[in-house]
């Protein structure tokens, strides 16, 4: 098992000691493609995993889902959060398991997430306290001082409702002069470079654990892939996320850093329960 860089407590006083008033944007990697985003005393939650839910579930079948690293803290533990997401429907990024109880610490938060899930999201939580909102690629929303814009998604395919909206997004998130893209799980598609380029992303979070078919899930990009869409969208730091969680569905982040150095893109590899401080 992988140990965690900081966890529960020691990863909760970390996050405590950052000054109310600290206009720096301050990033917590909390596993899988979890974050959780701080600047100027408010605080976002990126498609947080912090249970063993899918373990359990799979336990005895042919598609065990074996855990690489540590959790690094109980969802109740989390306090002061307003504001979470959920980039699509699979339950490493929608998982009543850590919002059920999170909900409990901080009842009434708003979670954003694609239109399409809206019920499946509300069957999952049940009656807890959480408010729902939909988004779509190309909408915008300011919620608790953060403006979200939905970035389509491709995990495989652009998934669409009748109505066409994306069941898969990205999210790239706006406030106190920082640009965040968290790609939610995509691969690279027609578009998503003309949709990030202009937005000067001050931070890229990506997929790297690849696309395998022999793994029988959706894929995401590889670490080649990563660092090129990365530089690609002129990203002032990209860092790597969905790797080291689950034995059958990871990938080293040697792939990712050797071709940010070939490309000159500059990255940075956290460890769970890592903290990333970006000044302006």
């Amino acid at each position: 098992m992988i140990a965690a860089e900081q966890k529960e407590e020691a990863l909760l006083a970390d996050v405590r000691s950052v000054d109310p008033d600290d206009d720096r944007l301050h990033v917590w990697w909390l596993g899988q493609s979890g974050f959780l985003l701080q600047q100027d005393g408010s605080r976002l939650l990126l498609d947080p995993y912090l249970s063993d839910s899918l373990t359990l579930k799979y336990a005895a079948t042919d598609k065990p889902h074996v855990r690489m690293t540590e959790r690094c803290l109980e969802p109740g533990a989390l306090t002061d959060i307003r504001l979470v997401t959920a980039s699509h429907i699979h339950t490493d990024h929608l998982d009543a398991a850590t919002l059920v109880p999170m909900a409990a610490s901080n009842p009434g938060f708003t979670l954003v997430l694609p239109h399409p899930i809206l019920d499946e999201a509300r069957s999952r939580l049940g009656d807890a306290p959480v408010k729902l909102q939909g988004l779509d690629a190309g909408e915008v929303l300011d919620l608790h001082g953060w403006r979200i814009t939905g970035i389509a998604a491709a995990h495989n395919d652009l998934k669409r409702d009748d109505l066409g909206r994306c069941h898969y997004l990205g999210f790239l998130i706006q406030r106190g002069g920082f640009t965040v893209y968290h790609s939610g799980d995509t691969l690279w598609h027609e578009g998503l470079v003309r949709a990030l380029q202009p937005a000067a992303c001050d931070l890229m979070l990506l997929p790297i654990n690849g696309n395998k078919p022999e793994r029988r899930v959706a894929g995401n990009l590889n670490g080649t892939e990563a660092a090129a869409l990365a530089r690609a969208c002129g990203a002032r730091l990209v860092v790597p996320c969905h790797y080291d969680m689950f034995t059958f569905n990871t990938e080293s982040p040697a792939e990712f850093t050797a071709a940010c150095e070939r490309l000159g893109q500059n990255c940075q590899v956290m460890h769970c329960g890592g903290h990333l401080l970006l000044a302006k």
